[in-house]
């Protein structure tokens, strides 16, 4: 039944005015062409279409709904919107679909097909969307996409929208997709106002140069910068850092780390520990401090670096490790200490030096003079070169620069010390590490214990040359021989008093020998690791259908139940798009949905 456009405004003005005094109606601002009644498909309804000058404009205490057509239910206060819709709350929300259904009394509305939902900072699209205009909140679980500019584009199966706190909620398969990077995780928490974005569950960032593992996780999309808690990582070309917490900065192409760290050198097969790293990509570097330990892995025996301080540069072909303060190295056949270790991967160089802040008044110059171990000898002096083979892993060569001086302790005695010592040492080492020939160049001094082969003592020699040359075979002396103008006297023990027995600078500091790996950190201070506050735990918000918005939806369908005197009216419309779990069992269920509607699987 049609009838005119006079009649059909004074009719729907008498179906706002029932109940005005108790809430505010869905009014029709402009009912289009004309109306019209079909209680066979639509009972209880008017049909409004638009006309040649505009489209059917609905409103609703502060929402303005245009449409093609609509279906306009006046007891439930109810109305579905066809074609071309576009939903406007003043000028923060703009929705656009195919399909609108909204309740005057729960206002709630149903979007679907091509909904667009745009506020100033970003846009939402999705085939379906829920719009809750009491809490302000939107959501979709059918999967659906988040544009914003400075940000790149978010995707996900579920998503919220809390329009007061500008904040999303997106669940299961979500990615962020940046020019920059992508971010993949289970559940975001993305701020629109500041591009903040917390990440929960297992969560991925990939860039062209890095890879991030967390899983839990801060990341600033605006500034490029992010902190990440439990099981982090960062993968470069070719370094792995990992650490019980990590900070990022995609710009400064850096990141630090606390406690637990192990940085891994994937192309030279090595890895510096500690509790405090920073690692800069572009300048192919790290440093790392508290109980920092480099390890260079060796197939026969690894190499341990111990140091206050470490410091790795170079590109991968030529790495450099800097050992800074109270600096040791433990290998199985050689120990070594100083105030300053630099190794050189490529040349297979490793310095110990003394640093010229320590000269010779400090009182701890001593203490801190480079000094090497191998086997039963105990070699020192200013400075001390080790070189080895970088592809074979043998040690090479052995320099000792100004003050040399080595110490091997008498195998029978309790108190003797055999000992040379001269202004440089140069010793070669054979396939075994074993050093098998040491020369000792200019004002070289020695004291020997000479005993027979049944390990008697045959007397004490002492003496001076301008050098001395040993040779070693399978760890014994076989010649001793002293070059160019030698002095030497060999006496027995009540003829050489215990204060002559030493040469000038002797210091033997065994109990300073690393024997393991532990024992590089025997001097270290107790350490104490900050306490990471990281991030705060994954919290579960109240449902988008939660107490109060099923509170109105029940209120509604039980005054549209009690209205229903026609039988051949549909069962209350406001629950009819609610998934079936959130409604409780005295609720109808929808008998014969709107042909338009379109409903989702449960």
């Amino acid at each position: 039944m049609k009838f005119n456009k006079y009649t059909y405004f004074l009719f729907l003005a008498f179906v706002m005015q029932l109940g005005m005094a108790q809430q505010k109606h869905i009014e029709i601002k402009d009912s289009g062409a004309f109306g019209d009644i079909d209680e066979e498909n639509f009972p209880g309804a008017s049909i409004l279409t638009r006309s040649d000058q505009g489209q059917v404009h609905i409103y609703h205490d502060g929402i303005d709904m245009f449409c093609d057509k609509a279906i306009f239910y006046g007891k439930e206060d109810f109305i579905e919107a066809y074609g071309n819709v576009n939903m406007k709350q003043g000028d923060t929300i703009n929705l656009t679909s195919k399909y609108v259904e909204y309740s005057g009394k729960t206002q709630l509305a149903f979007a679907s097909g091509d909904v667009v939902l745009t506020d100033p900072q970003s846009t939402i699209t999705s085939d379906t969307l829920y719009f809750n205009r009491a809490s302000q909140e939107s959501y979709y679980k059918s999967g659906g996409k988040v544009v914003r500019d400075s940000s790149g584009t978010i995707t996900s199966r579920i998503g919220r929208y809390y329009m007061n706190e500008k904040k999303y909620r997106f669940v299961d398969s979500v990615k962020l997709v940046n020019p920059q990077y992508e971010l993949n995780t289970k559940t975001l928490d993305y701020y629109s106002d500041n591009g903040h974005a917390y990440m929960y569950g297992p969560s991925t960032i990939v860039g062209d140069s890095s890879k991030i593992y967390s899983e839990r996780g801060f990341y600033d999309t605006t500034n490029d910068t992010g902190y990440f808690v439990r099981k982090s990582r960062i993968d470069y070309d070719n370094r792995v850092v990992k650490g019980d917490s990590i900070f990022f900065d995609r710009k400064r192409n850096f990141a630090s780390a606390s406690n637990n760290i192990t940085v891994t050198d994937t192309v030279n097969s090595s890895l510096i520990k500690g509790h405090y790293a920073e690692v800069y990509r572009a300048k192919d570097s790290v440093y790392i401090t508290k109980r920092a330990l480099a390890i260079t892995i060796q197939e026969k025996d690894s190499i341990y670096m111990h140091a206050d301080t470490l410091m790795i540069t170079g590109k991968p072909q030529h790495r450099i490790t800097r050992g800074y303060y109270n600096a040791k190295i433990f290998k199985k056949d050689i120990s070594a200490k100083a105030d300053s270790i630099h190794a050189d991967q490529k040349t297979g160089l490793t310095q110990l030096i003394n640093l010229a802040r320590l000269n010779k008044g400090d009182a701890f110059s001593a203490a801190r003079k480079p000094i090497l171990w191998n086997v039963d000898n105990q070699m020192t002096g200013d400075t001390i070169h080790l070189k080895s083979n970088p592809v074979s892993e043998k040690l090479d060569s052995l320099i000792v620069f100004n003050n040399a001086f080595t110490i091997s302790k008498d195998t029978i005695s309790e108190n003797a010390y055999n000992q040379i010592s001269g202004k440089r040492l140069i010793a070669l080492f054979n396939d075994n590490n074993d050093i098998n020939e040491v020369h000792i160049l200019k004002n070289a001094e020695s004291i020997n214990y000479t005993r027979n082969d049944n390990g008697e003592l045959i007397g004490i020699d002492k003496a001076k040359s301008a050098n001395i040359v040993i040779y070693i075979e399978d760890k014994e002396v076989v010649e001793f021989r002293r070059e160019f103008d030698p002095e030497a006297k060999t006496h027995t023990e009540d003829d050489l008093p215990e204060n002559a027995r030493k040469l000038r600078g002797f210091d033997w500091r065994d109990d300073e020998r690393p024997t393991s790996v532990e024992d590089l950190f025997k001097d270290d201070t107790p350490l104490v690791l900050p306490v990471i506050k990281g991030l705060e735990p994954y919290k579960a918000d109240e449902e988008f259908f939660g107490e109060a918005l099923l509170g109105r939806i029940n209120k509604a369908d039980a005054e549209a139940d009690k209205k229903q005197l026609n039988k051949k009216e549909e069962a209350p419309k406001a629950s009819r798009t609610v998934p079936k779990k959130f409604l409780k069992k005295d609720v109808k269920a929808v008998t014969k949905p709107a042909k338009a509607t379109v409903t989702e699987k449960e």
